[in-house]
């Protein structure tokens, strides 16, 4: 077995990917050690969101907050606008409430140990596997997707996921070794990554080709097996977006538990399983139906929005939310799922049709 992890290894330090988190095979060898905060702050970004996405949000923000305490002296708002884009937003808040923990708790140091991250919110039993092995280089089991489909094939395991999740998490416990188990981590991602990817894995140049039980077997490419998604269903509600003549925007902070929590957002319905049979505006006035929905999925559900435009004069009240001047309105740092219905709603509601 430790032959195995060796051999991926060896191939690691020829062919690790550059990541602005990560430091090199070569520069761990000579005592460069990982920033916990750097990668604390790559695990929670790349939950749900792939490399390519995160690269550039990890880089913003080591720039605007390089140290954790800078993260956690940060305004919430702040936060919210620069990790607009990178989609849920829990995430974002969890990020806020991990920094400040970090800071009141331990002093602005990261602790090395898995139960101890367990302790800090938003860090679960991969993200603190995760920490715990790359920045201190403790021998914890790390394993995501990727793991996942690299040890069912080269164990060639045929039981559908999530059941097989035990089997393979036991699996990869026992490849992983006691010298380098960050870089072993980090290896058999970049492994599953680039290599046993999910459609035509690259065998012929995996440094695990010979021992693969599922290439001798000719059932690489069929695996993970994984149990029949039931249909993603969908939600409908109405988003009402309101102008007033001198410009400012009519928005209201969204309630702190559920998707998009404490986002700013348009005033609108609930969620449904079926158009509300009520609607519920903000203001009474005369509103303007979009024909074209605002539409976006999230991980568990489709969402469709209808989108009512108006514009008002000054001095009214409305019963929900807030107007905010159009010089302290930013449209990109809104979710995007309230971003679309912005790009739909100010075509009727901009002087010139255009964004602004």
């Amino acid at each position: 077995m430790r032959d195995l992890s060796s051999q991926l290894l060896a191939w690691y330090d020829d062919h690790a990917r550059e990541m602005p988190w990560r430091v090199s095979p070569a520069d761990r060898k000579v005592g460069v050690r990982p920033d916990p905060y750097a990668v604390w702050m790559s695990e929670v970004m790349l939950q749900q969101t792939t490399v390519a996405a995160v690269r550039n949000y990890h880089r913003k923000f080591m720039g605007l907050w390089p140290a954790v305490r800078d993260l956690a002296a940060a305004e919430d708002a702040d936060v919210m606008a620069a990790w607009a884009g990178l989609g849920y937003y829990a995430r974002a808040r969890n990020l806020l409430k991990c920094a400040r923990a970090v800071v009141s708790e331990h002093g602005g140091v990261f602790p090395e140990t898995n139960d101890q991250l367990l302790t800090l919110p938003g860090i679960g039993p991969y993200t603190a596997a995760a920490i715990s092995a790359i920045a201190f280089d403790r021998a914890e089991t790390v394993v995501d997707g990727n793991v996942e489909r690299v040890m069912s094939r080269i164990y060639d395991v045929h039981t559908p996921l999530p059941a097989a999740k035990p089997q393979l998490t036991a699996l990869a416990r026992a490849l992983t070794p006691d010298r380098r188990p960050g870089d072993y981590a980090q290896a058999v991602m970049d492994l599953g990554a680039t290599i046993c990817t999910p459609r035509s894995p690259a065998c012929g140049i995996c440094p695990w080709r010979e021992p693969c039980a599922a290439r001798l077997a000719g059932t690489a490419a069929e695996l993970p097996r994984k149990t029949p998604k039931k249909k993603t269903p969908t939600r409908h509600g109405i988003a009402y977006v309101v102008r007033r003549e001198d410009g400012a925007w009519l928005l209201e902070t969204r309630p702190e538990s559920g998707l998009l929590g404490g986002m700013l957002g348009w005033p609108g319905s609930d969620w449904r399983d079926a158009p509300a049979p009520t609607p519920t505006p903000p203001l009474a006035t005369d509103w303007v139906a979009l024909e074209q929905e605002a539409r976006h999925t999230f991980t568990h559900f489709h969402l469709r929005l209808q989108v009512m435009t108006a514009r008002v004069p000054l001095g009214v009240n409305p019963e929900r939310g807030t107007f905010v001047a159009h010089a302290d309105f930013r449209a990109a740092a809104l979710p995007t799922a309230m971003r679309k219905v912005y790009d739909l709603a100010i075509v009727t509601l901009h002087p010139d049709g255009v964004a602004g």
